[in-house]
């Protein structure tokens, strides 16, 4: 394990983006993204994808200097394509988008296609929650030509883990943060799982087979994830999809060559945002969500646990720590970073 400082990971994911391409603009919002994942303890959406990033700009499927651009619009919705940019990029780009029509109108629903890998949604609930709204975020139709997720029941996969987050602001406090994969575990998991040489949970993938399993080579090697709340977060996940994928018609953007690759081709992002004093005075809001908060907290804890917290917290802290203390990095992932740097006659030191 080495550890690295927020301003180390910074320069290093910036001059490796710009090394291939990628114009300053971009380059600081994807380093932007990883970094504040990677310091907020969510490593699976960190900088662990920066080598997979190189790649796909190698391949032809992100566009390094593209931005986005907003192809139909009214009042209060937009229908943005990301012109196969970095899918951080785009996925920011949306939100803000969102938060300037609902200032006006009080609730705004903004879809985004063309859109690669766009990393914790829980980055994009943060903004809005910063700027006194509520968010959902639904992210679905990635894996179409490549699925990594059985139907509960099934046999074979057919969707992805379909993520879906969403935020509330907490008055001064930290926002309630909820982000998390309709499978029992996101695919960037397994990999840490993998560099980590552990096992993951019981129940969260099948081989090849079909047979249950821990080990994540199984899943690498043909298997798939499974749901999470077996016929619940299966009808969760096809939610997701549907929101995600269909509402945006991300199909209809999915024909040049190349761009997203066999993931990301079909890939559709919808988020939807309303001001939290949309129904009472922003103080009235502020108070009855901190004390719902208070009085959650305040429940004893149940054998095997130390308290009772809130989504969010766990993140919050990591970032305090990590902050203070500098971001560990696992030796298997900073040995590939160290080499991709090298590749690209970029100083890692």
């Amino acid at each position: 394990m080495v550890i690295k400082t927020t301003t180390e990971l910074d320069k290093l994911i910036r001059e490796v983006l710009l090394a291939v391409g990628t114009d300053e603009r971009n380059a600081n919002r994807v380093a932007e993204a990883l970094v504040l994942s990677t310091l907020r303890g969510v490593d699976t959406h960190g900088i662990l994808h920066l080598p997979s990033y190189v790649e796909k700009i190698q391949d032809g499927e992100i566009v390094p200097t593209a931005w986005p651009e907003i192809r139909q619009e009214d009042a209060t919705s937009a229908l943005i394509a990301g012109n196969w940019t970095f899918g951080h990029v785009t996925a920011k780009y949306a939100m803000e988008v969102a938060i300037e029509k609902a200032k006006s109108h009080n609730v705004a629903v903004v879809s985004a296609v063309q859109i690669n890998h766009i990393g914790r949604l829980g980055e994009y609930a943060e903004i809005a929650a910063a700027n006194g709204m509520l968010s959902i975020v639904w992210a679905g139709g990635f894996g179409a030509e490549q699925p990594v997720a059985v139907p509960f029941g099934g046999r074979q996969p057919v969707l992805s883990t379909n993520p879906i987050g969403m935020g509330f602001p907490v008055g001064d406090g930290p926002p309630m943060i909820i982000d998390y994969a309709t499978t029992v575990v996101a695919g960037s998991k397994v990999l840490t799982a993998r560099d980590r040489n552990a096992q993951l949970p019981p129940g969260s993938i099948v081989d090849k087979d079909g047979n249950p399993s821990t080990d994540p080579m199984d899943y690498l090697e043909g298997g798939s994830l499974l749901p999470f709340g077996e016929h619940k977060g299966y009808a969760l996940m096809l939610a997701v999809e549907f929101f995600g994928r269909v509402l945006s018609g991300a199909d209809a953007f999915s024909n040049e060559e190349k761009r997203g690759g066999v993931i990301f081709r079909h890939s559709g992002v919808t988020m939807m945002v309303m001001k939290a004093d949309l129904f009472q005075s922003m103080t009235d809001y502020s108070t009855r969500i901190k004390d719902l908060g208070d009085q959650i907290r305040s429940v004893p804890p149940a054998p095997g646990f130390d308290e009772v917290i809130l989504p969010g917290d766990l993140e919050a802290r990591a970032e305090a720590t990590r902050g203070r203390d500098g971001i560990p990095i696992a030796d298997a992932l900073w040995e590939r970073l160290e080499a991709l740097a090298e590749s690209l006659g970029v100083n890692i030191d």
